[in-house]
């Protein structure tokens, strides 16, 4: 982002030293490190569609290279959405918002409403969880898919040892209701994806950013699709109230009526914490019976959203007083 306001602000080509003076990231980075992230992010100009002109910024030394974006090929159009086109925006804000991406995707419509484009962010309530309840490892997966940077974290599946994993991730999908990461798996040299839900502990650096390219072509959700399957590995007995969390009893193996205002739904899972963090986020109309794994985890889950709303109201007031 910083590379594209440099870039639309100027009306001369700005060399390559003048862009990296300009740029806290590069100007702190030595040579090599600089012109692989300059690399890096002109290539993710080119795939976001945006113009990267070149030419000369000396008409005496025309050799001398340097960089602009002309703003009148850069700027967006006059946007017009219809009812649904502004919904689906809409969700995916909220998506993106309980994926732990709340500030980017509010940048996003706060850009979008600038521009005269109006977002209904209300159309679709049904749709999405009430609690955030993100999985822990998501942002410093997503980061290290930005960077290209390779990772290595623990991994552990239901019914095998955690083991340490090393990745070059191509890309995060949410997929069948999960997020997963794919990318070159180091360890058994090939493609693979990961449920991000089931990395253990910290996602650390397993070597430089912008120190490998992903395939061309290469798609996590063909991956996904490979790699995945929605066989559960136990029942979970949650109690719900009536009408309540329809998602959660679309995929019921039984629903037993209780007393009058709540029934016993039994579901298939195959993640404990993705289990508790789906229990939570249709609190206070579920609560988790079985397995008491996940009736410990969910407590957990909203305990920390309670305290992290709390955190922000107290920032609110003392801003306010401010």
């Amino acid at each position: 982002m910083n590379l594209i306001f440099l870039l639309l602000s100027t009306r001369q080509f700005l060399t390559k030293d003048q862009v990296r003076a300009a740029i806290e990231d590069y100007r702190d980075s030595g040579d090599e490190a600089f012109n692989r992230m300059f690399e890096r992010d002109k290539g993710e100009l080119r795939d976001l569609g945006i113009p990267l002109e070149i030419g000369s910024f000396d008409p005496l030394h025309e050799d001398m290279q340097g960089y602009r974006i002309p703003r009148d090929a850069a700027e967006l159009p006059e946007l017009e959405l219809t009812a649904e086109e502004s919904a689906v925006i809409g969700l995916a804000a909220q998506v993106w918002e309980h994926a732990g991406l709340a500030g980017q995707s509010g940048d996003a419509l706060i850009k979008l409403k600038a521009a005269g484009v109006a977002i209904d962010t209300s159309a679709v309530p049904l749709a999405q969880p009430r609690i955030p309840a993100a999985e822990p490892a998501f942002d410093a997966v997503w980061e290290a898919v930005r960077a290209h940077q390779p990772i290595r974290f623990t991994y552990g599946r239901t019914g095998e040892a955690p083991a340490e994993r090393h990745l070059q991730p191509w890309g995060v999908l949410s997929w069948r209701g999960r997020w997963y990461v794919g990318g070159h798996d180091l360890d058994r040299e090939g493609p693979r994806v990961f449920r991000v839900s089931r990395i253990l502990g910290e996602v650390r650096p397993a070597g430089p950013a912008g120190s490998y390219t992903v395939p061309e072509g290469a798609s996590v959700r063909d991956l996904a699709a490979s790699f995945t399957t929605n066989d559960p590995v136990g029942e979970a007995v949650l109690r719900v109230r009536r009408d309540r969390a329809l998602p959660l009893r679309r995929h019921a193996l039984a629903v037993r009526p209780l007393d009058d205002e709540h029934d016993e739904v039994v579901v298939g899972y195959r993640s404990t914490w993705e289990l508790a963090a789906a229990a939570a986020s249709f609190a206070p109309h579920v609560l988790v019976v079985e397995p008491p794994e996940a009736r410990s985890l969910a407590i957990e889950v909203l305990r920390s959203a309670a305290e992290a709303n709390a955190d922000a109201d107290t920032d609110s007031d003392e801003q306010a007083l401010a």
